[in-house]
């Protein structure tokens, strides 16, 4: 099995997800049983994405990047909801989490273009 933890994108999930689980634990009961829940599920799906996608053959991977790519979007998507619900309790709170799924969005999307475009049939 390959390793994982070395890759920045993984790092930066994993700090991404510590920070959303601490963070949620302050939203109001409401916010964390709705957008908290949707938060951190998304998170913990790209961790392990990132561990699927690192473990699987070059050629085969392209899919798993595109799922991580639109995960990531999600993530970036929901912490806006959760700051206009004011869920956040500080907007430091908000900015911090929004710098990193930034960044992970970022290298997604690097990761996903580093994988090339997908190969024709041929005809």
């Amino acid at each position: 099995m390959a390793k994982y933890d070395h890759l920045p994108i993984y790092k930066k999930a994993l700090e991404l997800t510590v920070y959303v689980e601490d963070t949620v634990k302050n939203f109001s009961r409401y916010h964390k049983y709705t957008i908290g829940t949707r938060l951190r599920d998304a998170c913990w799906e790209v961790v392990t994405t990132i561990m699927k996608a690192n473990n699987t053959p070059v050629a085969e991977r392209r899919e798993l990047l595109v799922t991580l790519r639109d995960k990531a979007e999600e993530i970036v998507i929901a912490l806006t909801v959760a700051k206009e619900l004011k869920a956040f309790s500080s907007f430091n709170s908000f900015q911090h989490a929004a710098k990193l799924a930034l960044d992970l969005s970022r290298q997604s999307e690097g990761w996903l273009k580093s994988a090339g475009k997908p190969s024709s049939p041929e005809s």
